[in-house]
């Protein structure tokens, strides 16, 4: 959520930077979030001196009592009662303009940084590296949704007899083969020094606002309306809502949490060859990385997440691309994001495996997650996430690349995760 203070003083930068997003009213949300900062700031003025009034007139009540002056001392008690009335409303108008703010500011995207290309859709993201050569496969080779079939490792037939469509049931080998890549993100970011978690999976409402899955993706969330809970669509969400009302004590900085849990998604609307087999489900298991840094630090640390997904990638052997978000394909709460695409050679195609988000203060002001400097000032902090990795792409991926006349070949880096060589 944008700080009011910094619309105020960086106005035309802001609106520079949500119509890179594609945003054309942006100018307008800007004016009407002003303006009701403008009225809320007018009103607890006069709420306050009304209740400065109210707090004399009262002590002033007792000594015209004492000195006999009963007559102004009813008039002053009939000013106090005035008072309470109008103070009540105006109470009441504080409590809603406040909220009408809130929920001006939660409509309002974050300013992407200066290094986000423009752009409209996925189309206009910007390629800044590519890492190894897509494998040359046999004229038979095959995409992964008749490999598993074949193998008998992924049963989506099962998953949507158990569900429906997009929660598939894994099996033997390939249930293996999923715990395996679990296990090896895990300890990858265990040495790399993140604390790791295992947070519930199920979200109240104040989570999704503090990390800004809602309202923007209220739609694409399983809901659950009987206690008002939702299935989280990653662990990014719980994992940063630990800290949520925390003042962090500056010795405890930096923050870093790996955290291992299935995510929830509804992905209404998908359809089409992009999304068969693994490509989107609406299960999926991620491991995720998530940070909380120092404003001055948190630009190299978003560096160092995505060398560590680097390095994930080239210890399984996968043809990779790093793509820089272009403002139309930004996420609502980013100011920054990098994009992980490996190559997947049965289907021909780039798949997207990983996001790496510097949010800067966006996430920490709806959190309320700060620290205290040196000078005992509160200073909102900077949170960052990353996928390290989500897993059925990589399943994919290392699915179709690796076939060969023997199976499915397992990269050495999980083959002592898994027991076996070749599925």
């Amino acid at each position: 959520m944008l700080l009011v203070s910094d619309i105020l003083q960086n106005k035309e930068e802001f609106i520079k930077g949500l119509e890179k997003r594609n945003i054309k009213d942006a100018e307008v949300l800007l004016d009407a979030v002003v303006d009701l900062d403008n009225n809320r700031k007018k009103t607890q003025q006069e709420l306050d001196t009304n209740l400065s009034e109210a707090k004399n007139i009262a002590k002033s009540i007792g000594a015209l009592m004492k000195a006999g002056k009963r007559d102004e001392a009813e008039e002053a008690k009939a000013q106090t009662a005035d008072l309470k009335t109008k103070n009540k409303e105006l109470s009441e108008m504080l409590n809603k303009l406040q909220e009408e703010l809130k929920q001006a500011l939660y409509n309002i995207p974050n300013i992407p940084h200066p290094s986000v290309p423009l752009g409209n859709s996925d189309e206009d993201n910007e390629e800044i590296g590519r890492v190894g050569e897509p494998p040359v496969l046999a004229v038979t080779a095959k995409a992964h949704w008749d490999i598993i079939k074949e193998k008998d490792i992924i049963d989506f037939d099962l998953g949507i007899k158990i569900t429906g469509a997009g929660f598939p049931v894994y099996k033997g080998k390939g249930a293996r083969l999923q715990r395996s890549l679990v296990n090896f993100f895990l300890d990858e970011a265990s040495k790399a020094g993140y604390k790791e978690v295992q947070p519930p999976i199920v979200v109240n409402e104040a989570s999704g606002y503090g990390t800004g899955q809602l309202p923007d993706k209220e739609g694409q969330m399983y809901h659950i309306p009987a206690e008002n809970l939702y299935l989280i669509p990653t662990a990014e969400v719980p994992i940063t809502n630990l800290y949520r009302d925390v003042i962090v004590n500056e010795n405890d900085l930096p923050i870093m949490n790996v955290g291992f849990t299935p995510s929830f998604r509804r992905e209404a609307g998908s359809w089409g060859a992009h999304v068969r087999g693994l490509n989107r489900l609406h299960q999926f298991d991620k491991v995720e990385i998530v940070q909380v840094r120092k404003p001055e630090e948190s630009y190299d640390t978003l560096q160092e997440m995505c060398k560590h997904v680097e390095g994930l990638l080239k210890k399984l052997e996968l043809p990779y691309r790093i793509l820089r978000l272009c403002g139309g394909d930004l996420g609502f709460t980013s100011a920054l994001t990098f994009d992980f695409e490996v190559y997947s050679a049965g289907q021909g195609k780039w798949l997207e495996v990983s996001s790496v988000s510097n949010f800067e203060t966006y996430q920490a002001n709806r959190l309320k997650l700060r620290y205290k400097d040196e000078n005992k000032k509160s200073v909102l902090l900077h949170t960052l996430n990353g996928s390290a990795l989500a897993l059925p792409r990589i399943m994919a991926a290392l699915i179709e690349n690796n076939q060969t006349e023997e199976g499915i070949r397992i990269p050495e880096v999980l083959r002592p995760y898994t027991g076996f060589d070749y599925i």
